[in-house]
């Protein structure tokens, strides 16, 4: 227990025991001991409240246990010890209740640090040695074990990872990941002991700038001092008025006293801090850190969000789109030789084609004679041809249009070369997050009436991004500066969003600055108020929730506290409560309100939809369908440019056509009969999945016509004749495919990143 914890037990214990004693002395009739208790327990309360205003004056702030202090004073005065000795309980049990509210938060931060990894497991001659998580560097071999935590980011060499992430996401299913994948510091290992090669040192890792942003938001100053203080500015000089007037109208000192009895604002003080302090611990369990109560205020009425596009709205990671190749090259085989050489590059796009070839199965050879040209790419040799990936080094009719549609697109282009002779290009874009339209939508709900994009990319990439979202306005092409001008423009309160290290300015700017801290930089993390440490858009729409929830109770407990309090300072200005009376009576108002305060601990549903673990797992499982089944769609469209009637094109069309019928068509179907019926309750009923369901009827239209056109050319081969048809077929399932897929995930698969109760 701290300092102060242990003071305020001590000072309910040294208020409640003689206030009961003096009750047993009354009910004896031994009025003079009984008297010497109240009073003693007046005393030993009115040493702190001396002490809290005198500090509140040192910060230049007129505090409201000002009226505390001279309530106890006057009950002193005027001889009515048991009302004294009731406010001072009074006073002990409010603050006993902040420290239980402010102790949660403390809690919920000082968890974070408690898992902090002190030790690594490390393959040194062939055996593990335990040595200090300082040792480690980048590109050791670790150990993890089963219940271990995870000492530094790293990727997954050998068996697959099944890690409880809770402690930076608030997720409570463990996420299993595969051989070759990126996982946390921090995270815990749920499954069987997996090898981990370092990529980063503990310092650098993403733990550590966890743990110092929850120091940094445990040594922040009290929360919600700034709304107390509004309402005191009125409420204080009110009440003085009030005693006054009731003691000169009356000549009785003692209507003054209860006067101050009953305006004693415990609701002031400590129920609107105690709500704000319950939001900090409810934001803390689920992965975004609040740097003090103030900011948790301002992100509740703020009325503008301005957001980022690289790394907040879209992923901040390329992905490989599609892999157009010439007529002779198979695309496969051309991103399997172009990722064999980018498996020795660090380039960022590098990683993209090699992510994309694992995922679409395919075996990467070990490449030769690698070389890295800085500007132009690699190139090596890779089962005996000489395969180059980057620039173009060749040109050919059919690259133009290519780069048109790569510009129409917004995509980057990965050209790759085989044998001297330009053979394909690999098209990759910064995908848009899952999450973010339903994110946008939720907090329009919440409040947000005006969203703005700021971005340094190009105004084309900009809009098409904005579109996608709905954005209100969009400023592309922005340096930083641009960026700190935009947000101070502001009119309304605003909230700026963002992950990069030209993002710090501007976050810093704004009246309250959101980081997406998972994989952003430590500058943004550093400058913002707030930081997500997960690597989901949607956390800020729980976020947001939590404030606004945590806010309207806070107001709502502070305003009624004083409402009830005004209604009895009127009835003892008019002698018609006496001061023992107005504290019992004052006592039962603030135990009603600080009690609502507490409230903020518990969650409430907010603008996400609820969801149980079993439609949660669904969704789960179907989007990991998802994953693994986008890459063959862009095979549809492949077949379709290179349609012809030769053998050729008609195996390429069997093979179509059985992963449509044997992978596709299964998922679609497990989709209509499982998870439909389950999000469908989640949404308040079917007309929530129907337009979804006409999906699955004109995929299900489509994969039979391609059939049919099979069984025609199953003895004499494809006819000139069936061409067209063919061709509408497979770039209709593309197209249908496409969309229905990106409706999905924004419509159902999205819901799982709140699954969870916040």
């Amino acid at each position: 227990m701290t300092g102060a914890g242990a003071g305020r037990v001590a000072l309910a214990a040294g208020t409640a025991g003689p206030l009961a004693a003096g009750g047993l002395c009354r009910a004896l009739g031994l009025a003079g001991p009984a008297d010497v208790l109240w009073a003693g327990a007046t005393l030993f309360a009115l040493v702190p409240a001396v002490w809290w205003v005198l500090v509140a004056l040192r910060q230049r702030r007129l505090g409201v246990d000002l009226i505390a202090v001279l309530a106890l004073l006057g009950s002193l005065l005027v001889r009515e010890y048991l009302a004294g000795a009731l406010i001072a309980v009074m006073l002990a049990t409010g603050r006993s209740l902040e420290d239980y509210a402010s102790g949660r938060a403390r809690r919920d931060l000082r968890a974070l640090l408690e898992r902090t990894p002190h030790e690594a497991r490390r393959y040194e001659d062939g055996a593990v040695r335990r040595v200090p998580v300082e040792d480690v560097v980048r590109g050791d071999r670790l150990l993890v074990p089963a219940g271990s935590v995870v000492p530094v980011d790293g990727v997954v060499e050998r068996e697959a990872a099944f890690l409880d992430e809770s402690a930076l996401t608030g997720e409570a299913l463990p996420v299993e990941h595969d051989v070759g994948a990126a996982v946390r510091s921090g995270t815990l290992n749920a499954g069987d002991p997996f090898d981990l090669r370092a990529t980063a040192t503990a310092e650098e890792s993403t733990y550590a700038g966890v743990v110092r942003l929850a120091r940094e938001a445990q040594a922040e100053s009290a929360p919600v001092v700034r709304l107390a203080d509004r309402f005191a500015v009125l409420f204080l000089p009110l009440s003085l008025a009030v005693a006054g007037g009731a003691w000169l109208a009356s000549g009785q000192l003692v209507r003054a006293v209860a006067v101050l009895v009953v305006a004693t604002p415990c609701p002031l003080l400590l129920a609107a801090p105690a709500a704000i302090v319950a939001g900090i611990s409810r934001t803390a369990r689920h992965g975004v850190v609040v740097k003090g109560g103030a900011a948790l205020e301002t992100l509740g009425h703020a009325r503008t969000l301005i957001l980022d596009k690289t790394g907040t709205l879209t992923t901040g990671r390329p992905e490989v789109t599609d892999v157009v190749t010439d007529a002779e090259t198979d695309p496969a085989e051309l991103l399997r030789l172009a990722a064999a050489i980018d498996q020795m590059s660090a380039h960022t796009l590098a990683e993209a084609v090699v992510r994309a070839a694992h995922e679409r199965g395919l075996s990467l050879p070990r490449p030769c004679e690698v070389r890295e040209v800085p500007g132009r790419g690699a190139r090596g040799r890779v089962d005996g041809r000489r395969v180059t990936v980057g620039k173009a080094v060749s040109e050919a009719a059919w690259m133009s249009g290519v780069r048109a549609r790569a510009a129409l697109d917004g995509a980057m282009t990965v050209w790759v070369t085989l044998d001297g002779r330009t053979r394909g290009v690999v098209l990759l874009r910064d995908a848009v997050r899952a999450d973010a339209p339903r994110t946008l939508r939720r907090l329009r709900s919440a409040g947000i009436r005006r969203i703005v994009m700021l971005t340094g990319d190009r105004a084309d990439v900009a809009e098409s991004v904005a579109t996608v979202l709905g954005v209100d306005q969009v400023q592309a092409e922005c340096s930083p500066a641009e960026k700190v001008r935009a947000v101070r423009d502001e009119p309304d309160v605003s909230a700026m969003v963002g992950d990069g290290i030209n993002d710090g300015p501007a976050l810093a700017a704004a009246d309250v600055g959101v980081a997406m801290g998972a994989r952003g930089a430590a500058a943004s993390s550093q400058a913002a108020d707030i930081v997500i440490t997960t690597d989901r858009l949607g956390r800020l729409a729980d976020a947001m929730d939590v404030a606004r929830r945590a806010r309207r109770i806070a107001v709502q407990s502070a305003g009624a506290g004083m409402l009830l309090s005004l209604v009895a300072m009127a009835g003892a200005a008019l002698g018609l409560i006496p001061p023992a009376a107005g504290a019992l009576l004052q006592e039962g108002i603030d135990a009603a309100v600080i009690l609502n305060a507490l409230r903020a601990l518990r969650g409430g549903r907010g603008t996400r939809v609820p969801l149980d673990l079993a439609t949660d797992a669904l969704l789960r499982r179907f989007g990991r369908e998802h994953a693994f089944l986008r890459p063959p769609l862009e095979n549809l469209r492949t077949v379709a440019d290179t349609l012809s009637a030769t053998p050729e094109a008609l195996e390429r069309l069997h093979d179509v056509h059985r992963f449509l019928v044997g992978t596709l068509l299964p998922h679609e179907r497990g989709e209509e009969t499982r998870l439909y019926p389950a999000v469908a309750r989640a949404l308040g009923g079917t007309e929530t999945t129907t337009t979804m369901s006409r999906g699955h009827a004109e995929i299900e239209r489509l994969v039979r016509r391609l059939g049919h056109h099979l069984g025609l050319a199953a003895e004499g081969g494809l006819r000139p004749d069936q061409l067209d048809d063919l061709k509408a077929c497979l770039y209709g399932l593309h197209a249908v495919l496409t969309l229905h897929f990106a409706q999905e995930e924004e419509a159902y698969f999205s819901l799982s990143s709140g699954a969870q109760a916040f």
